[in-house]
């Protein structure tokens, strides 16, 4: 059996303003260094064969702030990659929906066959975006005799393997939070992923802390 912890980068300025990434390669913002920072605290005493990110470097930042207090190194998988949203890709979501409104209401359909627009990368479909992430995944610990590795990378992926784990299609509503820097635990027994536990950010509780004691002493 292997658990997996799969977490999602910290927040971006273009997480802040619900500007689309994509595969654009966007850095941390100063809470999301925070965030990173709080997250490798929080995980230093807990056991880890290896850690994999994203080689977007919003997830490699993260992932770094885990492996750096360890002395581990962080393996790039590109596989780990948010989805390519192709044109999509820097645009806010009103603009999106003013600029594309025939491909903007196949994404809020769930369209899972649907090809965006292509811009500087061209986009993947939701078909093809969740098969490279559950095989980037299970290759990742079919390959290696891991008994706990951590996994970097994008809200969109942390969907697709809670779909997958659950045996939910794009059409079920989704129904559950992708929080930045969370820890998602998931489990591999050699043929299936299971969640274990969903959505743990009690290490962001010190960041609450400190801002309401700058409040304070403001």
């Amino acid at each position: 059996m292997t658990e997996i912890l799969l977490i999602r980068h910290g927040e971006t300025a273009w997480n802040a303003r619900k500007r689309l990434q994509g595969h654009l390669d966007i850095p941390l913002n100063e809470e999301g260094e925070r965030q990173a920072a709080a997250l490798g605290r929080a995980l230093r005493e807990q056991p880890l064969d290896a850690i994999f990110s994203s080689d977007l470097q919003r997830a490699r930042q993260t992932a770094q702030a885990i492996a750096a207090p360890r002395g581990m190194e962080v393996q790039l998988d590109r596989g780990l990659r948010e989805r390519c949203y192709g044109a999509f890709e820097g645009m806010l979501y009103g603009e999106i929906s003013q600029r594309f409104p025939e491909a903007y209401a196949a994404w809020q359909a769930r369209d899972i066959d649907a090809r965006f627009p292509q811009g500087v990368h061209v986009a993947e479909t939701l078909r093809e975006f969740a098969q490279r992430v559950v095989s980037t995944i299970t290759r990742i610990v079919s390959e290696n005799a891991y008994r706990r590795v951590a996994m970097v990378a994008h809200g969109g992926v942390l969907e697709c393997a809670y779909r997958h784990a659950q045996g939910l299609g794009f059409s079920h509503a989704r129904d559950f939070d992708i929080l930045n820097a969370s820890v998602n635990r998931f489990t591999w027994d050699g043929s299936a992923l299971q969640i274990a536990q969903w959505g743990d950010v009690a290490h962001l509780q010190e960041l609450e802390a400190e801002a309401l004691d700058e409040v304070d002493r403001g």
